[in-house]
């Protein structure tokens, strides 16, 4: 029997939602470089994690087998692409475009199972997936007429969305031999490492940055990563994957309304338009293609980025 929560799911599910939705916010709030950001982002997250790894989870860690230790590091390496592509979207597009497109990222996930391990996806979802690209399709178009910039920042943020296809891929069988902290202990730092290389080979700075830049970057190991991305896999316990799911084409929604209110974005009318159809496709696509709980490893195996 699952134990009593201390907590309302539904209540911390809503909370979670919002935290997340700063992350572009916050991303847009910063002075440097995409990598960069993404590299403490990452960095602050792993040292804030290293109390509970070293005090619970070292021997998981220690005994992480060759071949995990490889696809952790090939699904690293993919997440910390996903946070350069989708960052750098950020720097020419508005957040409204940027974060409803990375939320097709359920399409490209379920694409790269269908062709690399043949999970089958019903007719009526793959009707959904064709309703999200036709909104995507969109989006891109407004942004066209807007300026090549925009449409450029689209594409960025569809990389982004298809970077974690390779996370996931590479990830899920490891998740089925791992608990969800060591797990994300090891990828995140490898993503790290990866991200130093990158800043290395660019000749991106990591330093100096200004006080704000630095509560930024810890802002958004906190509130998106802890608070946002723990607090779902907090909550699967009591509620089912496919509800953390829906409730996560949330996200595009809360970071809309707080880009209007701290950044003074608006949202033009076929951004609207298309986010909307992106959401509707993304949520039937979910609906018609439920993922059984062996089909993740357990259900609670639910990643979510952002």
């Amino acid at each position: 029997m699952k134990s009593e929560p201390t907590l309302n799911p539904y209540l911390a599910l809503f909370f979670g939602v919002i935290a997340v939705s700063t992350s572009a916010i916050l991303v847009k709030l910063a002075g440097a470089p995409a990598a960069v950001i993404a590299t403490y982002r990452l960095l602050f997250t792993v040292l804030l994690m290293v109390p509970v790894i070293v005090w619970k989870h070292w021997r998981d860690i220690s005994q992480i087998s060759s071949r995990d230790w490889l696809l952790s590091a090939l699904s690293g390496i993919f997440l910390a692409f996903h946070f350069i592509l989708w960052f750098e979207s950020l720097n020419y597009t508005s957040v409204a475009s940027s974060v409803v497109l990375v939320t097709l990222q359920p399409l490209f996930s379920f694409a790269g199972a269908y062709f690399f391990f043949k999970e089958k996806v019903s007719r009526l979802g793959v009707l959904g997936g064709v309703i999200a690209l036709a909104g995507s399709a969109v989006i891109g178009w407004g942004d066209f007429k807007i300026g090549g910039a925009a449409l450029w920042g689209d594409i960025l943020a569809l990389a982004g969305a298809g970077m974690v296809t390779g996370y996931w891929l590479f990830g899920q069988s490891v998740r089925q031999r791992l608990s969800l902290m060591p797990y994300t202990f090891v990828v995140y730092g490898i993503s790290v490492v990866t991200l130093l290389i990158y800043d290395f080979i660019t000749g991106d700075s990591l330093y100096p940055y200004d006080m704000r830049n630095w509560y930024v970057f810890l802002a958004l190991a906190i509130f998106p990563t802890l608070l946002g991305h723990s607090v779902f896999n907090w909550v699967i316990k009591w509620l089912s994957a496919n509800i953390i799911s829906m409730s996560i084409l949330g996200e595009p929604v809360g970071s809309s309304i707080l880009a209007y209110f701290i950044l003074k974005e608006k949202v033009t009318q076929i951004q609207f338009i298309g986010g909307m159809v992106i959401l509707i496709g993304i949520y039937l696509f979910i609906k018609w293609n439920r993922p059984k709980v062996n089909e993740i490893g357990k259900a609670e195996s639910l990643e979510i980025q952002g």
